[in-house]
């Protein structure tokens, strides 16, 4: 059986492509996995499980019918969607995870985070995200109307985006020896991640052993008609090509 991982698809109502090719997705790869992991920011942005716009529901109504056919559905919050809760995940089917979550497959230990914790240079972003993941603020927020948690939330990633243009390349990716940490104290043989949208496959070096080698898997975002789906089977790990769809 095979196991997928993807990140960063940022679904919203602008992108109507890329909502389709997540669908199809659904509809034909996905169903054959045991197993579909979702490394954060699956949606743009998510102001609660309140909102049920159509194209909300659409995204449940298909999540729901995978997870209905038997195939586990596993969630880890991204930076965008960070306030996906529980109705959501009781919708769907689906079950979340923690930020550092490890599984076992095929005799080897991996170790999955959405990838932004890795990112420890940019110290802005850091003192972000523990603000608002305090549990005190969420429930705040989340008392707020529909209409003013959307006009809050487009403000933020209005500003969020200005800020990012002035941030360098090398901030604004994983702190090399502290990802290097991480993946030690979870003695893990592969590391996945996304968040920093560039895929890739590293070979790192444990940090106390030197000639113990650990994969890091970045996961990439998606464009239209280029979805980055990562494959975990008996024979290794891989990156789908872009999956045909019929005309």
């Amino acid at each position: 059986m095979s196991y997928y991982f993807i990140a960063d698809l940022h679904l919203s109502e602008n992108e109507p492509t890329m909502t389709a090719d997540f669908l199809h997705f659904l509809q034909t790869e996905a169903p054959q996995a045991k197993a579909l992991y979702i490394l954060g920011d699956l949606f743009d942005f998510w102001i609660g499980d309140d909102e049920n716009s159509p194209f909300i529901t659409e995204v449940k109504h298909a999540l729901r019918h995978l997870t209905e056919q038997g195939v586990e559905c596993y969630f880890i919050h991204g930076n965008r969607d960070f306030l996906l809760g529980k109705r959501f995940a009781a919708a769907t089917g689906i079950t979340l995870l923690p930020s550092y979550h490890t599984l076992t497959l095929y005799d080897k230990k991996i170790l999955l985070c959405h990838g932004d914790t890795l990112c420890i240079d940019d110290v802005k972003y850091q003192q972000f995200r523990r603000k608002v993941h305090q549990k005190w603020r969420q429930r705040l927020f989340l008392c707020l109307p529909l209409a003013l948690r959307l006009h809050i939330a487009k403000q933020i990633r209005a500003k969020s985006q200005q800020e990012k243009g002035a941030k360098s390349v090398t901030m604004m990716d994983v702190n090399p020896t502290f990802t290097t940490q991480m993946a030690e104290q979870y003695q893990a043989h592969w590391l996945i991640h996304g968040h920093t949208h560039r895929q890739g496959v590293h070979k790192d070096k444990f940090l106390e052993k030197s000639d113990r080698l650990f994969y890091r898997i970045v996961l990439g975002d998606w464009h239209p008609n280029r979805p980055s789906i990562l494959q975990v089977d008996e024979q290794g790990f891989h990156f789908l090509d872009p999956i045909e769809k019929t005309p």
